[in-house]
């Protein structure tokens, strides 16, 4: 079964679908290995992942290249973010070809001016609405996969107001959007009257620290959120992690001290699935 296949009937039979964020294939593999039913690759998590941040610096060429390690990595549906589509409508079609020969599941595409910025940043700025909606019917056009799960991100909360934000979602629905992502609500009650006012399958973006309240999957899974991300967690966990290591390292020239906090060599090498390449090595072995 394809997998934008498996990602359609997991939001119709198990919403919400939480899909933690990852960067690269080891973060991906986590993702699966935890039980999750699908996994986000984070533009952001991989554009910070090479040094950089999240302001739309990285080319699609390069998100491609990553995201085609990460499907490789895992079995289930990988959910992609296409940021504005690098361009135009005509980019954006182009976009969706590659991220499809990738192979994920579906993508986010979002209103915001290109370059973007982190949904979670200030002084943000948004295309007109008729442009974002003709974008979003260049990728039903261009796409080859018929149950490729379009999911149309607008920013337009921190631009223009709740009530416009609104028309924008109803406006990309018709356009052709399979799922709506409204990016940043401030408050509970905003989460609330999202899920109120728009009566289709949503997206929502839950991690700690950022502008939008936390609230319990199951909640949002009342309030009709087909899909949870949670964009960079496990990246900020991996950042803390690697910063105590490498303080250990400096203090006592080993990290024997953080040996609790670490995977050990052997099991490393279980997550890779070191021994199934090896054994397959001497199967062709002359």
């Amino acid at each position: 079964m394809k997998r934008s296949t498996v990602l359609r009937r997991l939001m119709e039979e198990n919403a919400p679908v939480v899909a933690p964020g990852a960067y690269d294939g080891l973060s991906a593999r986590l993702v699966e290995r935890a039980g999750f039913p699908a996994v986000y690759a984070s533009g952001g998590a991989i554009s910070r992942s090479t040094g950089i941040p999240d302001l739309g610096l990285m080319s699609m060429s390069e998100i491609v290249a990553r995201l085609e390690t990460m499907v490789d990595a895992v079995g289930v549906p990988l959910i992609a973010d296409a940021d504005t589509g690098y361009g135009n409508a005509l980019n954006v079609q182009h976009a969706v070809r590659a991220f499809q020969r990738a192979g994920v599941a579906g993508f986010h595409l979002e209103d915001q001016a290109f370059p973007k910025k982190c949904g979670h940043y200030d002084d943000k700025s948004i295309i007109p609405l008729k442009e974002m909606s003709q974008k979003i019917k260049a990728v039903k056009d261009a796409s080859e996969d018929s149950d490729f799960v379009l999911i149309a991100r607008t920013d337009g909360l921190a631009v223009e107001g709740y009530d416009k934000t609104i028309e924008r979602c109803h406006a990309y629905m018709e356009a052709g959007a399979d799922v709506i992502f409204v990016e940043a609500p401030t408050s509970v009650e905003q989460i609330e009257t999202i899920a109120k006012d728009l009566p289709y399958p949503k997206l929502i973006n839950m991690f700690h620290s950022g502008k939008t309240p936390l609230v319990a999957t199951s909640r949002l899974g009342e309030l009709g959120y087909a899909i949870v991300i949670i964009p960079s967690d496990t990246q900020r966990a991996a950042i803390g992690a690697m910063e105590r290591t490498l303080k250990a390292i400096r203090r006592d020239g080993h990290s024997g001290s953080m040996q609790e906090e670490m995977v050990s060599f052997r099991d490393r090498e279980v997550i890779i699935g070191t021994d199934a390449y090896m054994a397959k090595d001497k199967s062709y072995a002359a």
